[in-house]
């Protein structure tokens, strides 16, 4: 049997998805600036993306932006607000767990423009402090970044409660949420929860690879930073991807139509892998809010060793996130939660989608009951 658990890596894109975007790409494959009868036809595809992520994210299709994915969507977030307000301040909050799209975007900001960068500590399962955030905030914060979904551990952060705090205190500071592992999974409706820019990708929801989208508030005020064109209203330049464009609008839109019935079935093999794996000694179960992301830590065993062991037989899952390079890194969210130092190297990720099986879900328990020991049976202690 082979399984596929690397989902939160990337995922399989929908059969009706491909076949859209190979149609585009083959007919419809006009430029959309381009006046004459294919590029209308192109353009109209875009079009018809935005409405379906208007609707989705009950905000105008004005306010929606593709880009070629989720780094870049956090990038334009984060680089074109600092750009376009540092004059009223220079000080952002974020979390020790963000995604390095965040968190080295953030550091560039800090070392080359001058940022004043604050983290938030998150406890032992991952989740920030809203009193914390409150004592946080001053006059001078023009934009605070927190991620929705953790992609290692499948914490969730209180987003609601935050965008909330943050416009009282500061009406004028702009709330950014990475929700490049929560859409198309959890519901987030930006508007309601104050957020004035969100990011997705679509290749974590079973889209084409190389396309993205940000959601823009009208309030908020972005500098571009690509340039050309000026297509998008001038913020994001460049020929938009209309076959990937569309397969993402339909992939979200499949995913958004089964929404709680795949939640209902990510928690069902959550519980089976769990349980099924619970005879076996010193595993820990770090997060665990987000019933489709599965964070194992295996005392004695090297990630690296177990993941190419599950390999072997058929079964995939990443060491930590897959989101950089190949080159292993020690994880900065298990340092965040203040993990074992024995979890730094061993654990691993399970990330589930809606392709996935309980019958899978049994035939890894099983494989990591049979391995585990017979790696353990190696390792000097």
């Amino acid at each position: 049997m082979e399984c596929y658990l690397d989902n939160s890596a990337t995922t399989r894109v929908d059969p009706e998805a491909a076949g859209l975007v190979q149609r585009i790409m083959l007919e419809d494959y006009g430029n959309p600036s381009s006046l004459h009868g294919m590029g209308f036809r192109a353009e109209k595809h875009i079009r018809e993306a935005k409405e379906i992520f208007a609707k989705l994210l009950k905000c105008r299709d004005g306010e929606i932006y593709f880009t070629s994915g989720g780094t870049e969507s956090d990038n334009l977030a984060l680089i074109g607000a600092y750009m376009a307000n540092r004059r009223r301040g220079k000080r952002i909050i974020s979390t020790g767990l963000e995604h390095d799209a965040v968190s080295r975007t953030l550091k560039h900001l800090e070392e080359v423009e001058g940022a004043q960068i604050v983290y938030l500590k998150p406890d032992d399962r991952g989740h920030i402090s809203i009193n914390d955030l409150k004592e946080a905030l001053t006059e001078d914060t023009i934009l605070v970044s927190i991620m929705h979904v953790n992609n290692e551990i499948g914490s969730i952060e209180p987003i609601q409660e935050a965008g909330k705090v943050i416009h009282e205190i500061n009406p004028e500071c702009l709330f950014h949420v990475d929700d490049i592992q929560g859409f198309g999974k959890l519901k987030l409706i930006p508007g309601e929860a104050h957020v004035d820019l969100l990011s997705v990708s679509s290749h974590k929801i079973h889209g084409p690879k190389g396309v993205g989208l940000l959601y823009k508030s009208d309030r908020a005020r972005l500098e571009p930073v690509i340039f050309g064109g000026g297509h998008q209203k001038g913020l994001r330049s460049g020929t938009e991807n209309v076959p990937g464009i569309a397969g993402f609008a339909l992939a979200a839109k499949k995913m958004y139509d089964e929404l709680d019935s795949n939640y209902a079935a990510f928690c069902d093999m959550r519980k089976i892998l769990l349980e099924e794996i619970s005879p076996v000694e010193d595993i820990k179960v770090n997060g665990g809010d987000a019933p489709y992301i599965i964070s194992l830590s295996v005392k004695n065993v090297r990630a690296e060793v177990l993941l190419h062991a599950l390999e072997e037989k058929g079964i995939y899952v990443s060491a930590g996130s897959a989101c950089s390079s190949n080159r292993p890194h020690v994880s900065e969210t298990l340092k965040a939660i203040d993990a074992d130092k024995w979890q730094l190297d061993s654990t691993i990720r399970i990330s589930l989608s809606p392709h996935n099986t309980p019958e899978e879900m049994r035939y890894t328990a099983e494989e990591l009951k049979e391995i585990i020991p017979r790696l353990r049976m190696f390792t000097r202690r």
